[in-house]
C-alpha cells in the first residue's frame, strides 16, 4: 500500500502591498498603547470590529475609544441599584464651554513641505497624533475627558474636507446642541477664512421654543455663525398613525422620501449670503422650486442618486477658493447626527446609506447636487470634550449594542424624564421608590424580556431597548440653552417659532420667490404638552408629543 503525504492548503498569494497595509495596521493597533507599564497605560477598544477581508483592511476606519477598568465598570453596576435623584429644569441647561474647556482643541494635520516623502508625511502625522494624546493624557481635563475618537486615520478624513470645502455645514442634534458644538472648530475655520454654517437638526423632536432658544444663544457667543434649522423627517415624509405595545402614537417615515424643500431654501439661502454673485446656484434654486412643485409619487420604487465615492486620498489638498467655478460644501458632525440623512434629504432621493450605528460612513464621500454644487460627507467624529459619557450614549457616539453598562445611562435619562409614569411601568417589587435597574427589570416585564435559559427578566437587553427608544426620538429628552427656564415664555410666543413650525412643514406651501410661507401656522406644532389635540393637530405637531418631558 502507497503511503501519501496530506497535503496541506496551498498558501494564498501576499503581494507586497498588503503586507504593507498589514504592518500599518500593526503599528496603528499598538499607537496608543504606552510602552511602559504604569497605571497611565489605557487599553484602546475597535468599536464595529469587522473581520478581516484579503486584500484589504477592512478595520482602517473602525471607531476607537478608551475602554473603562473593570473597577469602573463595578462601581457603576453597584450604583445602578440606588434609588433616582430628580433633577429641576433649571439643572439641565448646559453651556458648551462648560465641556469644551479653551485649552482643549482637536488634532489638526502638522506643517508639512513637498520635499517630504508619503512615508516621511505619514511619519511625522503618526508622531505628531501620539504626542497629541500625550499631551491629552498629562494635562488636568483627562480624568473628566469622555470618549473621543482615537483612529488617526479618522481624523485624516476631517483634515481633508477642511482642506477642500469653501463652507463647512456643521450638523448638531438640536436636543444636544450645547455637547455638539466644538468652539474650537469654529475658530480654526475663521483663522482659514472660511465660513461655517451650523445646521439644527431634528428640530422635529424639541418645541419650538428650545430651538429659538438655542439659535439666540449660539449667535450671540459666535456672531459670524450663519444658523439654519432642518428636519429630514418634515410632515409629507411621514405616514400613517399606528401605535407600539405601550400605547404610544407613532408617524413612521416613508419607505421614499422627497426633497425637504423648507430646510434646502435655508441653506440655498446662507450660501448665497457667503458667495454673492462669485458663482452662479440659480439652477440649485431652480431644482428646490421644481421639486416642491412636482408631483411626488410616494408609492413608487425609492432611486437611487449616483455618489461619486473619490480613492480614499488623506494627503494634503491646497485649497483654491471656487475651484472651477464648483462650490464646495463639507459635511462635519459627531456620528448619528443625520449627515447622511440631511444630504439624501437636500438630494431628495438616496445617495449615502445611513445606519443608526456609529462609524457607518467609513470615508468622506463626495456628491454633485449641481454642475456647480458639490457636497463632501465626512465620517462622524467624536471631538475631545468633558461632555459626561451618558449623554455621548444618548446622542448615539457611542455604539449601544457594545455598552458593557447601560444602567448609568439610564439614570441620566431617569432622573430627567418620569420614565416609570411615560412607559406606564409596574414596580417589580411594587415599591414607590425606583431605582435603574427597577426601572429596566419593569420594561423587561412589559415587554417579556426573559433570558433564554432561566426565563429571568432580561434586565440587560430592556435597558438596551430604552437606551434605543432613546436614540430614535421615542423617549424624547432635550437639553436648554442658559437662562432657557427664566425666559421661557418669551421663546415660546417669539415670530421665531412660527418660521421654525415652517421648516417642519407644519405648512408645505413654499414661496418661490422668497423662501416663505404665505400661510399661517398652526400652534399645534408649538405644544408639545397638549393632551387634547384632536388627530389632525397631533398630525401636525411633533410626532413624540406624548414623550414630553415632566417638569
Amino acid at each position: 500500500m502507497k503511503l501519501t503525504m496530506p497535503q496541506s492548503r496551498r498558501k494564498a498569494p501576499f503581494s507586497g502591498k498588503a503586507k504593507k497595509q498589514q504592518l500599518q495596521a500593526k503599528k496603528n493597533k499598538n499607537l496608543l498603547v504606552s510602552a511602559s507599564t504604569s497605571s497611565n497605560a489605557y487599553d484602546v477598544v475597535s468599536v464595529n470590529y469587522q473581520p478581516k477581508a484579503r486584500g484589504r483592511d477592512t478595520n482602517r476606519y473602525a471607531l476607537k475609544f478608551y475602554r473603562e477598568t473593570d473597577e469602573e465598570l463595578k462601581m457603576k453596576k453597584e450604583d445602578s441599584m440606588k434609588s433616582l435623584n430628580r433633577v429641576l429644569e433649571k439643572d439641565m441647561e448646559v453651556d458648551p464651554t462648560d465641556y469644551f474647556p479653551s485649552d482643549i482643541s482637536f488634532p489638526k494635520r502638522p506643517p508639512w513641505d513637498f520635499s517630504m516623502t508619503a512615508a516621511q508625511l505619514d511619519a511625522q502625522e503618526q508622531k505628531y497624533f501620539r504626542e497629541y494624546i500625550d499631551a491629552l493624557q498629562a494635562s488636568e481635563h483627562w480624568k473628566d475627558m469622555s470618549y473621543f475618537e482615537l483612529n488617526l486615520e479618522t481624523w485624516r478624513q476631517l483634515w481633508r474636507v477642511l482642506e477642500m470645502c469653501d463652507v463647512l455645514l456643521l450638523i448638531v442634534d438640536i436636543r444636544y446642541a450645547g455637547m455638539m458644538f466644538p468652539p474650537s472648530l469654529y475658530e480654526y475655520v475663521k483663522q482659514q477664512k472660511k465660513n461655517m454654517i451650523l445646521v439644527l437638526n431634528k428640530i422635529d423632536l424639541v418645541p419650538a421654543s428650545v430651538v429659538a432658544a438655542w439659535k439666540e444663544f449660539l449667535l450671540k457667543k459666535y456672531p459670524d455663525l450663519k444658523i439654519v434649522y432642518f428636519t429630514s423627517c418634515p410632515g409629507y415624509n411621514l405616514r400613517g398613525s399606528t401605535s407600539d405595545r405601550t400605547g404610544l402614537q407613532i408617524r413612521r417615515r416613508r419607505g421614499k422620501q422627497r426633497m425637504c424643500v423648507e430646510g434646502a431654501m435655508k441653506i440655498y439661502e446662507a450660501c448665497m449670503e457667503i458667495v454673492n454673485d462669485e458663482i452662479d446656484l440659480s439652477t440649485w434654486k431652480l431644482k428646490i422650486i421644481e421639486e416642491n412643485n412636482l408631483e411626488f409619487d410616494y408609492d413608487k420604487a425609492a432611486s437611487v442618486g449616483e455618489t461619486i465615492i473619490q480613492e480614499v486620498d488623506t494627503t494634503f489638498y491646497r485649497h483654491e477658493k471656487y475651484k472651477n467655478e464648483i462650490l464646495t460644501i463639507g459635511c462635519v458632525g459627531q456620528p448619528n447626527v443625520g449627515k447622511s440623512s440631511l444630504m439624501n434629504a437636500i438630494m431628495g432621493k438616496k445617495v449615502v446609506s445611513v445606519s443608526k450605528t456609529p462609524g457607518h460612513t467609513k470615508h468622506f464621500q463626495t456628491i454633485m447636487l449641481t454642475p456647480q454644487v458639490r457636497l463632501c460627507d465626512c465620517p462622524g467624529l467624536v471631538f475631545p470634550s468633558k461632555v459626561p459619557r451618558p449623554i455621548q450614549i444618548l446622542m448615539g457616539s457611542y455604539p449601544i449594542a457594545q455598552l458593557r453598562e447601560p444602567y448609568t445611562t439610564i439614570r441620566y435619562l431617569a432622573e430627567r424624564l418620569d420614565l416609570p409614569r411615560l412607559l406606564r411601568l409596574e414596580h417589580p417589587d411594587l415599591d414607590d421608590t425606583w431605582s435603574p435597574r427597577d426601572i429596566c427589570d419593569g420594561w423587561a416585564k412589559k415587554r417579556s424580556y426573559l433570558t433564554a435559559k432561566a426565563a429571568r427578566l432580561d434586565t440587560y437587553r430592556a435597558a438596551n431597548s430604552l437606551l434605543r427608544m432613546a436614540l430614535d426620538g421615542r423617549i424624547c429628552l432635550w437639553l436648554r440653552p442658559p437662562g432657557f427656564t427664566e425666559e421661557k415664555y418669551k421663546y415660546e410666543s417669539c415670530e421665531e417659532t412660527e418660521y421654525i413650525n415652517w421648516v417642519k412643514s407644519t405648512t408645505s406651501y413654499l414661496d418661490a420667490d422668497s423662501g416663505n410661507s404665505d400661510t399661517d401656522i398652526s400652534e399645534s406644532g408649538n405644544e408639545q404638552e397638549s393632551e387634547t389635540d384632536d388627530e389632525e393637530q397631533t398630525a401636525m405637531a411633533n410626532k413624540f408629543a406624548a414623550l414630553a418631558n415632566v417638569e
